[in-house]
């Protein structure tokens, strides 16, 4: 039967690995998409080698003298100790509540998972407002209790409040990497220690937490990353870290050599901070031991504790989502009460909304040919050209900005502080979460249905245009739906290079806020904890904790059970 086939007239199938010409041909075989991934990846290197320029032509000696003034080593401290504390803070709360999510009998738990994650979608320079608004010098607290005599409360600014603020609005990053690996923990390893003679404690040490230290090393990056690079929490409550000494020594004029020399220093700082991530994290796969699949663990009664348990996850969603949302709508309420325009709300909304679109279709359109290069033709050039494209993420927003404003006024000059700069700035700063979910969604469709289009005579664009980008869409929607978002919260990039008379959402809240204009700041602040709830709300309800014992299925072959090797891969 097999000759009669081969002997048949029409077109032979071969298999994929012996097929050449045509057949094989993919979009990202065409140079002009390796010189657009190529020039993607420079444009998305330039704040860093601007940087490195600047800092060259500043010479050494000069180099080395700010470097090592009092002053900069001083705000080098107080970065590194507030960024340690912050992620050991988020470490404390977020154990206790992962565990109490995914493997107790707590109260109304599926409750608890959604409301512990979602302070998550407060921009910590909108907390940092509503702690101003409470706790400040002309705040909610200060005047109820003036009429007993009380003139003055201890100050928030500095250190202590930059470090409540980042903890209550950074700890959900943490808290979700281990929720999600306690869910993927093999209950078998902890009975195995049990029946060894060890009690729960040693248990816990013992044999969870080596499990969980890939989930808790890739929460503890992100929430160091974040506050490396956070602007607005530190700037208003005036603690000094590297991204508030760089904005004050560009925007005061006096020594702009200095900040690029801090710059430099905080990309150090960060490069710093994943090189230990790396060491510590440990093996990323951890396999099961058997291949019986996944099973539910053990639900642990907590018995009276139960409440006392419940009461705990109150009290952080109180201090973390309630106080602050009622702290705004107090705010709100006294803007309405003085005649607080609404009208310039909308205008904001608008101007958020149309830079954020237009961040969004250039990151995604810029993340189309670096994708394709990557999972159809890879190759150490392809994996060099990728590399380049992430080098701008892993930036603080304000580092990014602050090259661009030295780029644009040697180089470009037309172009600094036009929509076209700040879009640019967005684009830089977040590709590489458009090209993530671009390749997740590539890495998911079968290559030989492109190998197919091209067989019945399909060119590379019409099969890109008419196979790829349908069965690619939801990812492609993801992806630019999230760099949507997180555009419409940047703060430092658009205050720098946004156009001038621009503001959004973001930049009101933060300019007023300065200003002690608390009631003024109050709509743009809700306006943006309402549009970041949305993706944090569909992100949550999608978790399905451990506890709820779902069974890992072989997609592929439809067979529970098969042997799953869990991996675990930090989200940069």
């Amino acid at each position: 039967m097999t000759n009669a086939l081969l002997d048949a007239p029409g077109p032979v199938v071969t298999p994929a690995s012996e097929r050449r010409g045509p057949a094989r041909l993919h979009v990202a075989d065409v140079p002009v998409v390796r010189m657009l991934a190529l020039l993607v990846g420079v444009s998305a290197a330039i704040p860093l080698g601007y940087l490195v320029i600047r800092v060259w032509e500043l010479g050494w000696a000069e180099t080395w003298e700010i470097a090592t003034s009092e002053r900069t080593l001083t705000v080098l401290i107080d970065t590194v100790v507030l960024a340690v504390a912050v992620t050991l803070a988020a470490l404390v709360i977020s154990l206790p509540l992962a565990w109490l999510t995914t493997r107790t009998d707590l109260p109304a738990r599926r409750t608890w998972v959604l409301l512990t994650a979602l302070p998550l979608a407060i921009p910590t320079y909108v907390g940092a407002f509503a702690m101003i608004g409470a706790l400040g010098p002309r705040g909610i607290v200060q005047g109820w209790l003036e009429p007993l005599g009380v003139e003055r409360l201890p100050s928030i600014y500095g250190f202590g409040g930059a470090f409540v603020v980042l903890t209550l609005f950074t700890y959900p990053y943490l808290l979700l990497t281990v929720r999600a690996a306690y869910g993927q923990i093999d209950p078998s390893l902890e009975e195995a220690s049990r029946t060894l003679g060890r009690n729960s404690l040693v248990t816990f040490v013992k044999v969870v937490v080596p499990q969980l230290k890939p989930a808790i090393a890739a929460g503890s990056l992100l929430i160091a990353l974040y506050v490396l690079s956070d602007f607005g929490a530190v700037s208003m409550l005036r603690y000094d870290t590297f991204t508030r000494a760089i904005y004050v020594q560009y925007r005061g004029g006096l020594d702009r050599g200095a900040a690029a020399v801090m710059g430099m220093m905080l990309v150090i700082l960060t490069i710093t901070v994943l090189a230990a991530e790396q060491r510590l994290r440990g093996p990323e796969s951890l396999h099961r031991l058997h291949g019986s699949g996944a099973r539910r663990a053990a639900t642990v009664h907590l018995g009276p504790w139960r409440w006392v348990a419940a009461g705990a996850c109150a009290l952080v969603v109180t201090v973390a989502l309630l106080i602050p949302l009622g702290v705004i709508g107090y705010w709100l309420w006294r803007g309405t009460r003085v005649g607080e325009p609404w009208l310039p709300l909308w205008s904001l909304v608008a101007n958020s909304l149309w830079a954020s679109t237009l961040g969004a279709v250039l990151t995604v359109a810029c993340a189309w040919p670096v994708a394709m290069l990557a999972v159809r033709s890879p190759s150490r050039s392809s994996r060099f050209i990728e590399r380049l494209s992430w080098s701008g993420h892993a930036l603080p927003g304000i580092v990014v900005a602050l090259a661009l404003v030295f780029f644009g006024a040697k180089y470009v000059p037309a172009a600094y502080q036009t929509m076209a700069m700040l879009v640019f700035a967005y684009m830089v700063l977040f590709l590489p979460q458009a090209i993530g979910a671009i390749r997740s969604s590539l890495l998911q469709m079968t290559p030989s249905v492109e190998e197919a289009a091209h067989l019945l005579g399909s060119g590379s664009f019409t099969t890109f245009r008419r196979v790829v980008l349908p069965l690619t869409r939801p990812g492609v929607a993801a992806g630019a739906a999230l760099v949507f978002l997180t555009c419409m919260k940047e703060l430092p990039a658009t205050l720098l290079l946004a156009p001038t008379e621009f503001s959004t959402l973001a930049t009101r809240v933060w300019t007023a806020s300065t200003e002690a204009f608390l009631a003024r700041a109050a709509a743009p602040a809700l306006a943006l904890v309402v549009m970041s709830s949305i993706p944090m709300l569909v992100l949550v309800r999608r978790e399905r904790p451990a506890a709820q014992g779902d069974v890992v299925a072989d997609q592929s072959t439809g067979n529970a059970g098969a042997d799953t090797a869990i991996e675990r891969t930090p989200t940069r």
